[in-house]
């Protein structure tokens, strides 16, 4: 049985946290500032009009998707984004030569992202807290989706990282297919109000569950089950995760 390198593992991630925490202005503010100008302009502005949705104001009911869509950009934006620049810079050779193993370094890389993502979201939800009357429901709940949500897409900026080859490969994700998919997933709507067609083309976007899920945790009201939510949301996070491990432990793309 292989011993992990606990102390060197806790090392690493320390430096993961470093990196995006010493870069406040450019990994935490933005995120926070796009947030409240989100609040103001859909929730103030359209929230009279568009009225309640199950209940509940429209500005509280779109901050749960907002936090979410903080978890799975910054989450995977900083794993991918970590992993290519050491590439680039060629100090991930100095990384591989630790007494670390591959599983340990991704799980490193992962850990990060999740926690920036974790952060993220937390700080979004706070700021609704202040901004509007909402409460929480099943914290508890909530800080699991957080967490689930923040590793799946730290593993998945893993996966991108280990196959990018520019910068250009990294944001490509971001434009094609996390953007689309989070506007898509019921971050400023609940697909109860569209068409049966496009609420049925909704249920196979798997951002919707993640989406759904903390909406639940936070307001006590969801689209869908929150158990099925939190069942799709930790079978993201099993998957990318074993691919990521799998392929960065193999050296796949790494040792080039």
């Amino acid at each position: 049985m292989v011993s992990m390198n606990s102390t060197g593992f806790i090392t690493f991630v320390g430096r993961e946290l470093r990196r995006f925490l010493s870069l406040y202005n450019q990994t935490i503010i933005p995120g926070l500032l796009t947030t409240v100008l989100y609040i103001v302009v859909f929730g103030k502005s359209l929230g009279s009009r568009i009225g309640d949705i199950k209940g509940i104001d429209y500005m509280s009911y779109i901050i749960p998707g907002l936090a979410m869509m903080n978890v799975i950009t910054n989450a995977y934006s900083n794993t991918a984004s970590s992993l290519f620049q050491a590439k680039l810079m060629r100090f991930l050779d100095d990384i591989l030569i630790t007494p670390l193993s591959g599983l340990e370094i991704s799980m490193g890389y992962i850990v990060g992202g999740a926690v920036r993502g974790l952060l993220n979201g937390a700080l979004v939800l706070l700021v609704g807290l202040l901004l509007t009357d909402m409460s929480l429901a099943h914290p508890f709940l909530g800080l699991v989706f957080l967490l689930v949500v923040g590793w799946a897409f730290g593993a998945a900026g893993l996966l991108v990282g280990i196959f990018a080859k520019t910068w250009d490969n990294i944001q490509m994700l971001v434009n094609f297919f996390l953007t689309p998919l989070v506007f898509l997933g019921g971050v400023f709507y609940s697909i109860d109000m569209l068409p049966p067609v496009w609420r049925s083309i909704s249920l196979f976007n798997p951002l919707y569950y993640m989406i759904n899920g903390l909406r639940y945790s936070v307001l006590d009201v969801a689209d869908s089950s929150p158990w099925w939510s939190l069942f799709v949301s930790v079978s993201a996070a099993v998957l990318f995760t074993l691919i990521g491990a799998f392929l960065f432990a193999r050296g796949y793309r790494i040792k080039d």
